[in-house]
């Protein structure tokens, strides 16, 4: 059983104590750090680069959904919280657990059991770019009153719309404040493919690849969107699937 680096983003200093007297029992975590807010949070996340986050809901200027928006890519999140009525909205995160305090240990021990399940099962997809995202790392999203924590794997497409980008995921496409050039840089470069100038696309998602007008390809995904590809990009798209 591999060593779970664990960052601890609480308010209260009780609170943090007692979540590391539950986390003594599982020899397998790590904690790399404690935060008693967003920002130092925020810094400390980017710092350790830990596997898992315990994230306090209700802290003073920002709440842990705030800290969520602001991470380029976002841990196994588990919500701790004394507030009960925050559990439905943390599960519209996709929030991998939600421990109401004061915390049972029983409870805690089958939320880590479920980690561990968690990191078992999946495939690690790892990029060829080492400045990239892999595609099990997952990224926050909100959009208005709505959020997700969405894996980079099951994104199939991006596309400008003005000074944002959308972001396309199962009947999801909600608009972040990002330009779409911000985006590709930390996309993995063997899986999302500039289509042209206002799209990206996820290669792993496409349906079909027909010939189009002057040279240009036009791709259907499996969402039933089609997309044509510049002639510039075509020639590029055809090389890299070896057409």
């Amino acid at each position: 059983m591999r060593t779970l680096k664990a960052v601890i983003v609480e308010d209260s200093r009780l609170a943090r104590n007692e979540l590391k007297e539950l986390i003594k029992a599982h020899q397998e975590i790590e904690i790399v750090g404690e935060a008693e807010n967003v920002d130092k949070g925020f810094k400390l996340i980017n710092e350790k680069k830990p596997d898992l986050l315990f994230l306090d809901i209700n802290m003073p200027e920002k709440d842990g959904f705030e800290l969520l928006e602001m991470l380029d890519e976002v841990p196994i999140t588990i919500f701790t919280t004394a507030f009960d009525e925050y559990a439905i909205k943390s599960f519209e995160y996709n929030a991998f657990d939600y421990l109401l305090k004061p915390i049972d240990q029983k409870r805690f021990t089958n939320s880590i059991k479920k980690v561990h399940q968690n990191l078992n099962t999946k495939v690690l997809s790892k990029s060829k770019n080492d400045s990239a995202l892999s595609l099990d790392k997952q990224i926050f999203i909100k959009d208005g009153e709505r959020c997700w924590l969405v894996k980079i794997q099951d994104i199939f497409m991006f596309e400008i719309v003005g000074n944002y980008t959308r972001v396309f995921f199962e009947e999801h496409k909600p608009l972040i404040y990002k330009s779409l050039g911000q985006v590709e840089e930390k996309l993995p470069k063997d899986v999302f493919f500039r289509a042209n100038r206002q799209q990206i696309i996820n290669i792993t998602h496409v349906k079909k690849v027909v010939s189009w007008f002057n040279g240009k390809l036009k791709i259907e995904m499996n969402s039933g969107e089609e997309i044509e590809i510049s002639r510039r990009q075509s020639h590029l798209f055809k090389e890299q699937l070896s057409f």
